[in-house]
């Protein structure tokens, strides 16, 4: 999926017009539509503001990789827990990766 692509799509998942996108971003209307085409590329100041505005990562917007989807408050999450005591954040991965496992059991015995 190219770029406009990504934009359109995002944009209209969060239910916003062309017009009010463009008042997020601080750009006109016309130019949303012509990213949305494909027809010119963003600078990467106004692809950041696009990319906050859409509440995704840069690198989702400009597709890089499968796992670059993180919306903004898992990647505040990741900082937040970067951020723990080491004895704290060791029990919360430990948590983490115990629900992670269960759940792919799960998956895997359903099927």
């Amino acid at each position: 999926m190219n770029i406009g692509n990504r934009i359109a799509e995002l944009r209209k998942q969060k239910d916003l017009s062309q017009t009010d996108f463009a008042k997020d971003v601080g750009v006109s209307r016309e130019m949303i539509g012509r990213y949305e085409r494909d027809e010119v590329m963003p600078s990467i100041e106004v692809a950041k503001k696009i990319a906050d505005a859409l509440d995704v990562s840069l690198d989702y917007l400009v597709g890089e990789g499968n796992k670059a989807s993180f919306d903004k408050q898992t990647l505040n999450l990741i900082h937040e827990i970067e951020e723990l005591e080491p004895t704290i954040k060791e029990k919360l991965l430990f948590l983490a990766n115990a629900i992670i496992r269960d759940s792919k059991t799960k998956k895997a015995y359903a099927k």
